[in-house]
């Protein structure tokens, strides 16, 4: 019977990762595996027999999170009762720690191994989650190159093996095809605007983004009408293309109500708007991971729920926001939080970055070591590496197949 693999992944990021993951595994396995687990439309597409859709249980912040928590814990019982009835042969669990953990200790007590891939920022707060990883976890596989050590100074069996977006290629769309697709003007100033992917974020985060962008293009018409050369900006707002019409609908009108007239374009591909943009205005997530690896300069803002501001205050560690600036091990592009994330701040930040000088120089050559940080060290793509371990742990290498098929 071929090997059956539990694989869960909840955010859109993490449900990205296991569709190309599963993919991987069917490329390097010498068997056919079959797939069960909680998972996306990407991971459906890439074969998996879901249990429990991503979409149904990926809240965030701790507020949201507990007011949805008699739909999360009812999608739990239904995982742990298919887990209990399929006894899957092992267990991949993709962050998403709120859930994962918890699954972790069911399979633990099932005797069935776990991976766990891209890993909880226990080192920035939850530090006592260690003790699950611990003791419920058989290896875990971290992107950034500092989160192995600190693993291995709590006895944990990790390993780092390169962020999966360090092994995506730049776009090579040209900047006149993409300004022809998008209705754009290659001649002008491209700003990027990415308030987040999901609508709860983006209704916190675009309205001052736009009231930023609004100061951004009255510099120009001051200038202008001074008669002083400046570029005109425009500016791009990716949308994710896990919004419904009805929430792309209320991107117009957020738009429309805070900046009407304003040249705000729509697009759909983020990493090609933030290549082509000359900086960009980041809310913090992977966007900001994204954004450090194309290169061009970018600020960092963010801003949540007065009280899941106030407990994180009270438990993060970390001196950065921006992970960014945590692989640095300095402040490399500017965090603008919570209090501080306001328009005159963004714009304070974001205006020496748009002309050449010593402080966009500086971050473009910082970014780029970043870059070179964030690589898998081991020759392959993250997707692989991670394949090829879920594999070694199933003793499913092609040279460990080769030699039991010799005996």
């Amino acid at each position: 019977m071929p090997p059956t693999l539990f694989i869960s992944a909840g955010e859109a990021s993490g449900e990205h990762y296991g569709a190309m993951l599963m993919e991987s595994l069917r490329k390097q396995s010498p068997t056919k595996l079959n797939f069960i687990g909680m998972g996306g439309p990407r991971m459906v597409e890439s074969g998996l027999d879901r249990i429990v859709r991503a979409e149904d249980v990926a809240v965030m912040g701790i507020t949201e999170i507990v007011r949805h928590l008699p739909r999360i814990y009812a999608e739990f019982r239904k995982l742990k009762a298919s887990i209990r009835r399929r006894k899957p042969d092992l267990a991949i669990l993709i962050d998403f720690p709120d859930i994962h953990f918890a699954l972790a200790k069911e399979f633990h007590r099932l005797g069935i191994p776990v991976i766990f891939f891209v890993s909880p920022q226990l080192w920035a707060w939850k530090k006592h989650r260690i003790k699950l990883v611990q003791k419920y976890i058989d290896k875990m596989l971290v992107i950034f190159p500092f989160e192995e050590p600190f693993y291995r100074e709590h006895k944990v069996n990790a390993e780092f093996v390169g962020h999966p977006l360090a092994d995506l290629p730049l776009p090579t769309e040209t900047r006149e095809k993409f300004a022809a697709e998008n209705t754009l003007d290659p001649a002008k100033q491209w700003i990027g605007l990415l308030p987040g992917s999901r609508i709860k974020e983006i209704r916190a985060n675009l309205p001052e983004m736009l009231k930023a962008a609004f100061f951004l293009y009255d510099d120009y018409a001051e200038n202008a009408r001074l008669g002083l050369q400046y570029p005109e900006p425009e500016f791009l707002l990716p949308l994710a293309p896990t919004l419904t019409a009805i929430q792309r609908e209320e991107v117009h009108q957020i738009i429309t109500a805070h900046t009407p007239g304003l040249p705000v374009h729509l697009v759909s591909d983020a990493r090609a708007a933030l290549f082509h943009a000359r900086a960009a205005i980041v809310a913090s997530g992977t966007a900001t991971v994204e954004a450090a690896l194309i290169g061009n300069p970018f600020v960092v803002v963010y801003r949540v729920s007065p009280l899941t501001y106030a407990i994180a205050k009270r438990v993060v560690t970390v001196p950065h926001v921006a992970m960014a600036n945590l692989i640095a091990g300095k402040r490399l592009v500017p965090e603008l939080i919570q209090n501080d994330f306001t328009a005159s701040n963004i714009v304070t930040e974001l205006r020496p970055l748009l002309s050449d000088g010593p402080e966009r120089a500086s971050m473009m050559q910082g970014l780029a070591a970043l870059r070179g940080m964030l690589h898998p060290p081991h020759g392959q793509t993250a997707i692989d590496r991670v394949a090829e371990i879920v594999l070694q742990q199933l003793s499913l290498t092609p040279s460990a197949t080769a030699v039991a098929q010799k005996s």
